[in-house]
């Protein structure tokens, strides 16, 4: 494979522009993840030196290709569909980005959506791509796919055993779960602390509810 990505992506504004245009195509709690997923990521982009607006947008936009559902439908699967969009937009890197989110475990096989309603060539290219070498914006966004779902923050655990309980145990589940346990052990080095620590209060709130979080740290 030969892809060359230069290093392009949206302002902050265009990219909420472009998540605005497509929640109107399918206004599915995926568009709450995504925004979720870009504070997380702008905020250990910040903690480890990485840039924050990149890291923002491109958590913002990764799951973008799910503007072409409609009741759970579409012509390809949405991590090909984001990147065909982003590529005729010219954001190069995150079309990447939409591409190599789902492969924390650099294997075609190891998808955990129900999606991959792909061409055989299609199939090939991604699986082209994710061979590639990660940068750590393709690390950083898998892991706050990871730990970010439409509600707020939350444990890695606990949204790897929600995408289970949704999709189903597969060949490379436990593989898959060990590739995004790395990824947290990466950033936290990065960041010289645990990444839960960025968001304590958000994951007490997720854990223990509303109000308990304010009496959490005297336990």
């Amino acid at each position: 494979m030969n892809m060359k990505l230069t290093e392009k992506y949206p302002s902050k504004e265009e990219a909420h522009n472009i998540l605005d245009w497509a929640s109107k195509q399918n206004p599915e709690p995926w568009v709450e993840h995504c925004k979720n997923a870009a504070h997380a990521a702008e905020t250990i982009a910040q903690a480890c030196g990485l840039a924050p607006e990149k890291a923002y947008v491109s958590g913002l936009l990764h799951d973008i290709g799910y503007y072409s559902y409609r009741n759970g439908k579409g012509p390809t699967c949405h991590i090909y569909a984001g990147y065909k969009l982003m590529m005729k937009k010219g954001y190069f890197e995150v079309a990447k980005i939409c591409l190599t989110h789902s492969f924390p475990y650099q294997d075609i096989n190891a998808y955990g959506g129900s999606d991959m309603t792909c061409t055989d060539n299609e199939l090939a290219f991604i699986s082209d791509v994710i061979a590639t070498d990660y940068d750590d914006y393709d690390k950083l966004i898998q892991l706050c796919d990871c730990i970010a779902s439409a509600q707020g923050m939350c444990t890695m655990e606990k949204r790897l055993i929600d995408v289970v309980m949704r999709h189903g145990f597969g060949n490379m589940t436990i593989k898959r779960w060990k590739a995004y346990l790395g990824l947290k052990d990466y950033f936290s080095q990065l960041c010289g602390k645990n990444i839960y620590t960025l968001f304590y209060d958000e994951l007490a709130i997720d854990i223990f509810g509303d109000h308990a979080h304010t009496n959490s740290k005297n336990v």
